[in-house]
This record gives structure tokens, C-alpha cells and sequence, in this order.
């Protein structure tokens, strides 16, 4: 059975500024600003498995690792590797000393809270 165009109803349109919005549940933010940056900041630190591996050895290691042993480790340039290692030091998780050429970093022991509770999920 063919259909005629003349049958064909075409509706308007919705207009988005009349839909209702938060009308099912009651929602607020549950997190200050300040707070959701500063977890986002470590969940991004932590988005590489060469940076959570990083942490892990960090945080079993008794002194300070030098950039050029994570070198070796993760076959990666080392300019990939201060890459990760800066991205760590940004988020508050690791501070580095510079000895001769080589920096030589380790976890610092005044990180911020969040980064503490993300480095407890690495054990």
C-alpha cells in the first residue's frame, strides 16, 4: 500500500530551552572545586601504567631511583622518561635532586592527602 506525502504529519521541533532539566532527583555538586581538581590532577598522574609502575618502585625503593635506572628499566628515551617523571612531580606525588647530570627522585613525604590515598591502592 503506497502512502500518499499528504499523510505524513511532520512534528515541530523541540525547543530545548523548554525542557524541563533536574526534574528526577535532586543532585549537588558532591565534591568543593578545589577537591575535584586536586583527585582529577592524581587520577591523571596515574592514566600511564609507566607512571604507576613508577610509584610502585618508588614507593618500595630505600633511596632515591635516578632517571637513568627507570631508563633502563622501561626501554624508554629519557626524555619519556622525565616526561613521566614531571607529570608525577606536577601532581605532588615525587621531588627530584639533581646530582651531577643525573635528578634522582623520590616520593615526598608531605604529598598532598590524594595522592596518598591513590599511592595506598598500589600495594
Amino acid at each position: 500500500m503506497a502512502v500518499s506525502m499528504d499523510a505524513v504529519t511532520t512534528l515541530p521541533a523541540a525547543d530545548p530551552a523548554a525542557r524541563t532539566r533536574g526534574c528526577c532527583v535532586a543532585l549537588e555538586m558532591p565534591l568543593p572545586a578545589e577537591r575535584a581538581d586536586e583527585v582529577a590532577a592524581v587520577f591523571r598522574a596515574l592514566a600511564d601504567p609507566t607512571r604507576v609502575q613508577m610509584l610502585r618502585m618508588l614507593s618500595d625503593a630505600d633511596s632515591a631511583i635516578c632517571v637513568c635506572d627507570f631508563t633502563a628499566v622501561f626501554e624508554q628515551s629519557q626524555p619519556t622518561i622525565s616526561h613521566h617523571l614531571a607529570k608525577l612531580r606536577d601532581a605532588g606525588f615525587v621531588h627530584s635532586e639533581k646530582h651531577g647530570i643525573w635528578a634522582f627522585y623520590s616520593l615526598r613525604d608531605d604529598m598532598p592527602a590524594a595522592c596518598h590515598e591513590a599511592l595506598s591502592l598500589l600495594r
